[in-house]
């Protein structure tokens, strides 16, 4: 399985008042999208992200347990020292998937409020494991697809596209007992470490590395 990360900038911001005085923080509006192709070229099939969303409901926000980071991990799992926000509600519109969700009080959740404070636009970016198929030119999210989170990222950089897109070809495996593996090399951490004088020249490098495991 795959790791597929999906965008979405058509959220907004808003705050609640609660009994004490105190004042929430959420974003909320679309968060995933089926039948229509998205910017990354991907289409889900109604019954696809439905069986995954309505699983997610079920298991992660009806239980208080739907939370998300502050931009995209390297891989599925989530980090509890990264959390941002929990996801409170997620329902359809015929084939919108709209959600929202409260800003915690973390370290990555204050640092979610003072971009808002600034003015800063934010996005939400699913993240999941699932396989992709070519139909007619058009690439396809296919039956089983694992929807893990949704996360808060601003609109992808070329670099950060370029990064996400060696990530979404990373295959990992999903052992009996649910604990996910990465088998192959990831090259995110040595294009982080690469100084900004090099960094064009190691992500050609990296490239074409993986474009060199990719034809085995």
């Amino acid at each position: 399985m795959k790791l597929i990360t999906e965008y979405n900038q058509n959220v907004q911001y808003l705050t609640e008042d609660t009994s004490d005085g105190k004042k929430r923080t959420f974003i909320e509006g679309i968060f995933m999208q089926a039948e229509i192709q998205n910017r990354n070229g991907r289409i889900y099939p109604k019954s696809v992200l439905e069986s995954a969303v309505n699983k997610y409901i079920t298991d992660q926000v009806a239980r208080g347990r739907a939370v998300g980071e502050l931009n995209h991990p390297e891989g599925p799992t989530i980090n509890l020292d990264k959390v941002s926000h929990k996801i409170v509600e997620l329902k359809w519109s015929d084939n919108d998937v709209y959600g929202k969700a409260q800003i915690l009080n973390t370290p990555m959740g204050q640092i979610v409020e003072g971009l808002i404070d600034g003015g800063v636009q934010l996005g939400v970016s699913s993240r999941g494991m699932g396989g992709v198929s070519e139909r007619s030119g058009k690439s396809y999210v296919q039956e089983g697809f694992i929807l893990s989170t949704i996360d808060i990222v601003q609109d992808p950089s070329a670099q950060s596209a370029f990064v996400n897109g060696i990530m979404e070809g990373v295959e990992f495996v999903v052992t009996h007992d649910g604990k996910i593996e990465e088998y192959v090399d990831n090259m995110k951490k040595r294009i982080h470490k690469t100084p900004s004088r090099r960094l064009e020249e190691q992500q050609i490098k990296e490239w074409n590395k993986f474009l060199s495991v990719l034809k085995g």
